[in-house]
């Protein structure tokens, strides 16, 4: 009878345990947290000392830190085309920093990498900032909204249309505005304002933030903003509370998708104009609203990682983190961020920011984290955000349309130190290359500073080559001196770019 006893039991547990989902490690759950003009030397991982980041620090520290990990852009809607499609933004010329009207620019028939991962058996969703474009260029912001992320290979997204400095200041749910009294429809453009309706450049008086540049159409919540609004009242957000909200979704996810492969994009609104952190992180950084909003995005991330592990997914997870582009300083808004800065360097040892072709443009925080699988360390080798989809396909084992994006699995993981060869760059339309040690900038018309942020945009009318073992800060141009190698990366740069890139002739 024991026997017979022990056997039963053994056939119970054996039962038991085929019925329960074991975590699959070919098939890790896949975040990418993904933060807006957040520079290389702005988290005290990458040497800041002005500031303190420790939740991502932690990323870093506990796993691999790039030092060479590129956007593939400096601005923000090229760069997240380039993360979702693999594909390098200057290749649709649609694919530049977008109104908050604009249409969809990822084709619905495009790989991407929500595409691929659905494909492989995820449960995908984007929450957080979109820009990418939404609709076909007449959408009903009062109905179903679309196409937009849902379209492209996201089960659930809930966005913003743009960014926060720009209309229509709503949130949007699987395609339609979260919280809309269909009595109060709203309107949005961003050829002409909506009459009797007030804006920063008509009425100072109503705003509790100053316009620099740029930002001086419709006020919500006392901001003046880019494009025009009316209506929608009720669905309006509140831009102190924008971090917390989203944090609140990104939880929410994980909780109830835990027991399933997932994909999850959470795109941070920080550091980006307007910068309203939630009063607890006010002056907490001594740097102004700009330092306020970096450590209240790396609280978030600090709660949001507590969520993972928790839940108990954390060690079947892997993290990319990373940023869209480089800094900005003033960027539209009197923030102080300018006159508090003190000794701190968001652009670390480099030269440019965002609008830039210089290394600070595109070169960014890049960290990959995966408890107990990938060792903690640092990374010399070149990686770029479009290797995701060519990666993760490796990953999760389907097949994908690649385009430009490189499998760079063994680098991301730390089982590899070489990475890429080489990379095209891309500022405002206009491309530069980089292989190995050097960056070559070809010749172009235009202004050697972007439009009143103060930043350098590598724009001048001699080519430009820099060895960046030597000359980190890109001062010696090698152009004249080393025209072999000049010619050399010419010639690369064009059989990748073509001919026709815009340069000088």
């Amino acid at each position: 009878m024991k026997n017979i006893l022990t056997t039963l039991f053994i056939a119970v547990m054996i039962m038991v345990g085929t019925s329960v989902k074991a975590a699959d490690p070919t098939k890790p759950n896949v975040i990418v947290i993904y933060l807006d003009d957040l520079g290389y030397g702005d988290l005290s991982a990458y040497g800041a000392t002005e500031i303190e980041t420790p939740n991502i620090d932690a990323l870093a520290n506990g796993g691999l830190k790039f030092t060479q990990g590129y956007a593939t852009s400096s601005t923000c809607t090229p760069s997240r085309y380039g993360l979702l499609t693999g594909i390098y933004p200057w290749r649709n010329a649609k694919a530049k920093i977008l109104p908050g009207s604009a249409p969809l620019i990822i084709s619905t028939q495009q790989e991407t990498l929500p595409k691929m991962l659905k494909r492989a058996g995820y449960q995908t969703a984007v929450i957080g900032k979109w820009h990418l474009g939404l609709g076909d260029g007449n959408v009903d912001w009062n109905g179903h909204i679309t196409p937009g992320p849902n379209e492209v290979g996201f089960d659930e997204a809930y966005i913003l249309a743009a960014t926060q400095d720009r209309t229509p200041t709503v949130y949007i749910d699987n395609g339609y505005i979260d919280g809309l009294d269909p009595n109060d429809p709203i309107y949005v453009s961003y050829e002409k304002n909506f009459e009797g309706e007030p804006t920063g450049k008509d009425n100072p008086e109503l705003t509790t933030m100053k316009w620099h540049h740029g930002h001086n159409n419709s006020i919500v919540n006392g901001i003046p903003r880019m494009g025009f609004m009316k209506g929608g009242e009720a669905a309006r957000w509140s831009d102190v509370d924008i971090a917390d909200h989203f944090l609140s979704k990104v939880k929410s996810y994980v909780k109830s998708h835990k027991d399933s492969p997932f994909f999850l994009y959470y795109a941070l609104q920080q550091p980006h104009v307007p910068r309203t952190p939630h009063p607890r992180f006010v002056g907490k950084s001594g740097m102004g609203p700009r330092g306020d909003v970096i450590i209240e995005a790396d609280w978030c991330i600090g709660e949001f990682m507590k969520t993972l592990e928790e839940e108990g997914v954390l060690e079947n997870t892997l993290v990319v983190f990373s940023s869209d582009n480089g800094p900005v300083l003033n960027d539209g808004y009197y923030d102080d961020a300018v006159e508090k800065l003190g000794k701190h360097r968001p652009t670390g040892p480099f030269r440019g920011g965002k609008y830039s072709m210089f290394e600070a443009g595109t070169r960014v925080p890049f960290i990959t984290y995966w408890k107990g699988r990938i060792k903690p360390g640092v990374s010399d080798a070149m990686v770029c955000q479009i290797d995701l989809l060519a990666s993760l396909a490796k990953l999760v084992g389907v097949q994908a349309e690649v385009n430009d994006s490189k499998d760079m699995l063994a680098v991301l993981m730390g089982k590899r130190k070489k990475g890429r060869k080489n990379l095209v760059v891309e500022a405002n339309g206009k491309t530069a290359y980089r292989k190995g040690n050097w960056a070559m900038i070809p010749a172009y018309k235009g202004s050697p500073m972007s439009w009143h942020s103060g930043v350098e945009t590598a724009i001048a009318p001699e080519f430009q080559l820099y060895n960046l073992k030597e000359d980190v800060m890109q001062k010696n141009n090698l152009a004249e001196s080393n025209p072999k190698m000049l010619n050399k990366l010419m010639a690369e740069f064009e059989a990748i770019r073509g001919t026709e890139y815009g340069g000088l002739k």
